[in-house]
């Protein structure tokens, strides 16, 4: 049996994975996401995000393509996770995949033809809205910032044939400062910032209540709560993580609930993070 079938739960409330169905909508993330939604259904052309590790980027992509599930007859996304490649051809080649797009091209320039090619027929000719996310992209090298500044280069008179969204951490801005021409074509941007304690409480009880928690009784403290608010600073994968410890913490000492005494133990036993901040 499960941990979290000790407690009555269907499944693991403080799961590690960039679930949508585990991510609690602050004020600041619906603002976020509001904003791209806007930009993508526009055809605006680049959009940024920016946030420290931990912020919750990574779930907050994967909630914004799930923003547009139902409508794939007119949107064609594709993900990067990681824009980490040897060479500007590779770069290119894997676009070109993603979008699945059959070719043999065999040249930086054949492929960026192709791409071309390729976004007037899906925008312009079908009428399709296409889409890039590209998650830590403060992993762009300044070559696959110019190749993208090239693909947004393509449009209409109306709109943009690409639309291209990146998540990044905060050692994307000064990239960003270096590539002017790049940085220009930003039409929308948004820096995510931690939870406050309000949101830190309430993000607990959602990701419990996905989990299928009955709520007839506190699982962790008052005191709990607020220590892991002090603890995480109200980043989003530190409070999951820590929650997560606890539980583990408290149902293997036979406890009712997750109290201070609980909190205090789990963060004593955890590995120190060298003062980086939270992971």
């Amino acid at each position: 049996m499960e941990y979290y079938e000790l407690l009555g739960m269907k499944e693991e409330p403080f799961t590690s994975a960039p679930s949508p169905r585990f991510m609690f909508k602050s004020k600041e993330h619906r603002e976020c996401l509001n904003r791209l939604e806007i930009a993508i259904r526009l055809r605006r052309g680049l959009s940024v995000v920016l946030g420290r590790i931990g912020t919750g980027k990574t779930t907050l992509s994967r909630t914004m393509l799930q923003l547009f599930q139902q409508e794939e007859e007119r949107y064609e996304f594709a993900l990067i996770l990681d824009p980490i490649f040897p060479s500007e051809y590779v770069f290119l080649r894997n676009l070109m995949e993603l979008f699945h797009i059959k070719s043999k091209a065999r040249s930086v320039l054949e492929c960026k033809n192709i791409m071309e090619t390729f976004l007037f027929q899906k925008g312009v000719e079908e009428g399709k809205i296409i889409v890039l996310v590209i998650d830590e992209g403060q992993n762009l090298t300044p070559t696959y910032l110019e190749t993208l500044r090239n693909l947004l280069n393509y449009e209409t008179n109306e709109y943009k044939l690409l639309q291209l969204v990146v998540f990044a951490q905060l050692d994307f801005l000064p990239r960003l400062s270096r590539n002017p021409n790049f940085e220009d074509r930003i039409a929308t941007s948004y820096m995510l910032n931690p939870l406050n304690e309000a949101d830190t409480k309430a993000m607990i009880d959602f990701r419990m209540q996905q989990a299928g928690w009955d709520g007839k009784r506190q699982l962790f403290s008052d005191k709990a709560l607020q220590e892991i608010y002090l603890v995480t600073r109200g980043y989003p994968r530190r409070v999951t993580s820590l929650c997560h410890n606890c539980i583990i913490e408290m149902l293997r000492n036979d406890k009712d609930s997750v109290d201070l005494e609980t909190v205090q133990y789990v963060v004593s036993t955890e590995v120190p993070i060298g003062g980086k901040e939270p992971a």
